[in-house]
C-alpha cells in the first residue's frame, strides 16, 4: 500500500491543497484511497466533509472503540497531510511509513531556509534510499523576484524539484466545495493540470 505524505515544518504552505489533489487524482483512477490528517488543525477532514456524494470517495481514519486511528479496510493508497513543526521522533515515526513524501515550498526566504534543512533531516533519517523525497514550488506569482529566487534554489537541490504550481483562486474555489481539480471539466483548469502532470509522473 504506496503511503505518500506532504510534509514541510512551515505552516500556510500549502500542504493541505496539495494533499486533498493527490487523493482526489487517486479516487479518480478508481484507487481506494485515504486521505489521513494529522495535524491539529484537520484542514482535510474538514475538506473531506464538504466533498459531495456524486464525486470519487475518499476515506478517511477509521476509530476504533479505543479511539485507535487505522487505515480503512481495502485502502490501497494512503495520502497523509501533515502539521507544521514535525520535527524529530514524530517526523521520523511518520517517515517511517512513508513511501513518497512531497515538500511544498513557497516563493519566500522564510520558507525556502527552513524547508532546505528540512530536506535534509529527511535525508538524514532515511538515507538508505526507499523513500523518494521530491520538491514541488506552490503558490508561485509568475514574473516576480521570488519566483526567479524560488527558481534558482530549485535549481541547487540535490533531489528532484518536479513544477512550480502558480497562485491562483482555482484552488480555493475547489477546496470551498471539497473538490479537487480532477472534479472539474478539465478546460476550467487546463493550465493547472499542465503544472501537475510532473507530480502525476512521480506518483507513479
Amino acid at each position: 500500500m504506496p503511503v505518500i505524505v506532504v510534509a514541510n515544518p512551515k505552516g500556510g504552505v500549502g500542504k493541505s491543497t496539495l494533499s486533498s489533489n493527490i487523493a482526489g487524482y487517486l479516487a479518480r483512477k478508481g484507487r481506494t484511497v485515504m486521505l489521513g490528517d494529522i495535524d491539529r488543525q484537520q484542514s482535510s477532514r474538514n475538506w473531506l466533509r464538504q466533498r459531495p456524494a456524486d464525486m470519487p470517495r475518499i476515506l478517511t481514519w477509521e476509530i476504533d472503540g479505543d479511539n485507535v486511528s487505522r487505515p480503512p479496510r481495502g485502502a490501497s493508497h494512503i495520502v497523509l497531510d501533515t502539521p507544521a513543526g514535525l520535527h524529530g521522533r514524530k517526523l521520523a515515526r511518520v517517515l517511517a511509513q512513508a513511501d513518497k513524501v512531497l515538500v511544498p515550498l513557497q516563493a519566500s526566504m522564510f520558507d525556502i531556509n527552513p524547508t532546505l534543512e528540512f530536506i535534509n533531516e529527511v535525508a538524514g533519517l532515511h538515507n538508505e534510499g526507499r523513500l523518494e523525497l521530491a520538491v514541488v514550488g506552490n503558490r508561485v506569482r509568475d514574473n516576480t523576484t521570488a519566483a526567479d529566487r524560488l527558481k534558482e534554489f530549485l535549481d541547487t537541490l540535490s533531489v528532484p524539484a518536479l513544477t512550480i504550481l502558480r497562485d491562483t483562486q482555482n484552488y480555493v474555489h475547489l477546496s470551498a466545495h471539497g473538490l479537487t481539480l480532477w472534479d472539474v471539466m478539465p478546460h476550467q483548469v487546463s493550465k493547472d493540470l499542465e503544472e501537475w502532470a510532473p507530480i502525476l509522473n512521480w506518483l507513479k
